[in-house]
């Protein structure tokens, strides 16, 4: 997307806005139980830092739904942001008013402040342009840094940009567009999308948007019960969205031979990790539900990424929480790490996946590990996100 980015932007002794995405897990204790976040967010703190900018900081964390709940409090997140910077950062304890502009009034160049969580306030989610206002005055330019939001019009993310007269994309967010659009423009091929997940309504949007440019498209997860039982094979008591019985099969006719589905699975008599388990090929029986793919798909799935130059991934390929329904999601995980060494594009997103991916250590051994899941979805399905449509043109 030809937009701003920070790097075209004049920081020193600027007051920068910056909407970043410090939505992290919190322990009992209140102290951050996971930085993936945090640490997202370094390249372009750092860059204000080193230009002598001011760097205010705004987030959401949890859903507060418009009230102030002590325990989603932004504080801890600002301690331990401190710790990694190795510089303290202001936390005002509010997100707007005069203490606010105060505190932003008084940061020196170089400087860092963490405003309090936006959703504190009802009209953040409802994009309400006088709590926009405000945040304007804490501003003389705006860097969108915050992917996993761009798809939301809330009043940090999209209307803020009518407030300043700048607004730029940060290094996270220039890099998800960057590697998202080599997906959809005219990717490398052979180009293989691996979907999965719970619900086929889900990725429906994605499956129509990818099926014109992907050479295959693997399936896996619950959403490929749905696609087995409308194509007329017994599944079981696993999960079935049935009324998209219609939609599945339409799409896996108009597919035309690139849409594969799981010929075996591992099934199980309960929703449970010490199940009684059972491989099935083709059909699971009555009374069993599929909770992962089996070992002949793990290798036809493993096959068709080897032999690709561009690979998407989003979605568990089973109940991946669970270990005895793991494997074919941590397959996926290695199959994507040894082609990228080969030296494919791989892109993976969605919890599960990025969890998976994470878990095995293999974070760096992807091209790109995507922040943003429902973001991503979207960017992928080709709609617009207004957190990045409404940024300043380049």
């Amino acid at each position: 997307m030809p937009k701003l980015s920070i790097d075209d932007l004049h920081l020193s002794g600027q007051r920068v806005l910056v909407r970043v995405d410090f939505n992290v897990p919190l322990n009992d204790d209140r102290t951050v139980a996971d930085d993936t976040r945090i640490r997202a967010a370094l390249p372009t703190i750092q860059k204000i830092i080193a230009d002598g900018g001011k760097a205010i900081l705004m987030s959401h964390l949890g859903r507060p739904k418009g009230e102030a709940k002590p325990e989603l409090s932004l504080q801890p997140v600002a301690a331990y942001l401190g710790g990694l910077l190795g510089q303290p950062v202001q936390f005002p304890g509010a997100t707007i008013g005069a203490a606010v502009e105060d505190a932003v009034a008084q940061l020196g160049d170089g400087e860092v402040l963490l405003l309090e969580n936006t959703r504190y306030h009802a009209g953040e989610t409802k994009n309400d342009d006088t709590l926009a206002a405000e945040l304007g005055k804490l501003a003389d330019v705006f860097v969108n840094d915050a992917f996993g939001t761009a798809h939301r019009a809330h009043a940090s993310t999209e209307g803020i940009t009518k407030h300043v007269e700048l607004a730029a994309m940060g290094y996270l967010v220039a890099k998800e567009v960057t590697y998202l659009s080599r997906l959809l423009g005219s990717p490398e091929a052979p180009f293989v999308a691996v979907l999965g997940g719970a619900k086929v309504s889900d990725k429906i949007g994605i499956i129509e948007n990818l099926l014109p440019t992907v050479d295959q498209l693997l399936i896996g997860g619950a959403m490929s019960y749905t696609f087995l039982k409308a194509l007329g094979h017994d599944v079981g008591t696993s999960l079935v969205e049935d009324d998209k019985l219609d939609v599945a099969k339409a799409l896996y006719e108009t597919a035309d031979g690139k849409l594969l589905l799981p010929t075996d699975h591992i099934a199980a008599d309960a929703f449970s990790n010490d199940a009684t388990t059972a491989v099935s090929d083709g059909s699971i029986p009555d009374g069993m539900m599929g909770l992962d793919i089996g070992p002949q798909s793990i290798a036809a799935y493993q096959a068709a990424i080897a032999s690709a130059k561009t690979v998407v991934w989003n979605g568990p390929m089973g109940v991946f929480e669970m270990p005895t329904f793991a494997k074919g999601t941590l397959a996926i995980a290695q199959a994507l790490a040894d082609v990228t060494a080969g030296g494919a594009l791989t892109v993976v997103g969605g919890g599960d996946s990025v969890a998976a991916v994470t878990q095995m250590g293999y974070e760096d051994r992807v091209s790109h590990v995507s922040t943003g899941g429902g973001a991503m979805l979207e960017f992928l399905e080709g709609q617009t996100l207004p957190g990045i449509a409404a940024l300043s043109d380049a």
